[in-house]
């Protein structure tokens, strides 16, 4: 049996829709949208949080930072980076936050996601190991150290000539902040959760380093 074939009207021009691939202006766009939802979100959190402390609570958001060796104080590991102990101390950290944080993004996103796990988390937790008994931390500066860190030796790990003078230039021009490393700091400082946020992004340069980052056997690394 002959299959009917039905002769028909082409479609008008008005019904043809054609998928196109989108421009690169279109995808860098995108990106850039993405990014700040991601940085700007994040800081919005900090902001209304330390307003409502402010205004409602009396400073009370504040006891909910890391307390050190305490098991309630665990959660503080979570929340610790979105409080503050003033405008002040988050103006600090709002700047350097969205610098390295954008700088981490403009590779991947994955890079930004698997960085600030690991800064929070490793940062967190030497905080609540080593932090002085009856002290509280909180603030966003573990996790700026571990931005910090990613930066400073994705260059080393990654072997690509764009992230080494990256490294290059955030080691000249922001070499000063590893002395927040050390633990002679005076005032309410947490060098613990600076020292340890910084390892964590250390951490996730080594993890995220890539396929090609190790020459192969036989050649050299350029």
């Amino acid at each position: 049996m002959k299959a009917a074939i039905r002769a028909g009207t082409p479609p008008s021009g008005d019904n043809i829709r054609c998928m196109a691939a989108p421009t690169k202006t279109e995808t860098l766009t995108g990106e850039f949208k993405l990014h700040a939802i991601l940085l700007g979100g994040a800081l919005a959190v900090m902001w209304i949080l330390e307003i409502a402390d402010l205004l409602i609570f009396g400073g009370g958001l504040d006891a909910y930072g890391i307390r050190p060796r305490s098991i309630e104080g665990l959660s503080g590991i979570l929340l610790a980076p979105f409080l503050h102990g003033g405008f002040i101390h988050l103006a600090g950290n709002s700047i350097p936050f969205l610098i390295f944080g954008s700088l981490v993004l403009f590779h991947e996103i994955k890079d930004f996601v698997v960085t600030s796990a690991l800064a929070i988390l490793v940062g967190g937790l030497g905080a609540w190991l080593l932090g002085g008994a009856g002290t509280v931390h909180i603030g966003a500066s573990g996790l700026v150290f571990g931005y910090f860190g990613y930066l400073l030796l994705r260059g080393y790990f990654r072997r690509s000539i764009g992230a080494i003078i990256l490294s290059l230039v955030l080691a000249v021009s922001y070499g000063w902040m590893l002395f927040g490393l050390l633990p002679f700091q005076s005032g309410a400082i947490s060098w613990q959760g600076h020292l340890f946020g910084f390892l964590g992004g250390a951490l996730s340069a080594y993890l995220l380093r890539g396929p090609d980052a190790a020459p192969k056997r036989g050649s050299r690394a350029v």
